[in-house]
């Protein structure tokens, strides 16, 4: 169940980091306030995720997911250039985290 928690927690951030650019500097009400409660909420699936998971490796998985996501997201609705080789570290952080789900705590 920490893994699915914490892989919500991951989507949060995804959520919060690519919603940035839409409140321009925390400039409008509206996406601000989603921003905050999309951080908020990763925060605290964070937190609950490291009550049974290791916190290096909960941290380490929570970026990557929102480092992944956050890239994907801006490539598709920002146009942000996705060459080769930022695809190529992409799957190698995925293959991390994939690493740390396998050898890390079960919970």
């Amino acid at each position: 169940m920490s893994w699915l928690i914490l892989c919500l927690a991951g989507l949060f951030e995804v959520a919060w980091s690519t919603g940035l650019k839409s409140t321009e500097g925390f400039t409008k009400p509206l996406p601000t306030v989603a921003v905050v409660g999309a951080i908020a909420a990763s925060m605290w699936l964070l937190a609950s995720a490291t009550k049974t998971l290791p916190v290096g490796t909960a941290y380490a998985v929570w970026v990557g997911i929102g480092a992944t996501g956050a890239t994907i997201l801006g490539a598709v609705i920002f146009k942000e250039p996705l060459t080769l080789a930022r695809m190529g570290f992409l799957t190698l952080l995925l293959i991390s985290i994939v690493g740390l789900k396998m050898t890390g705590q079960q919970a």
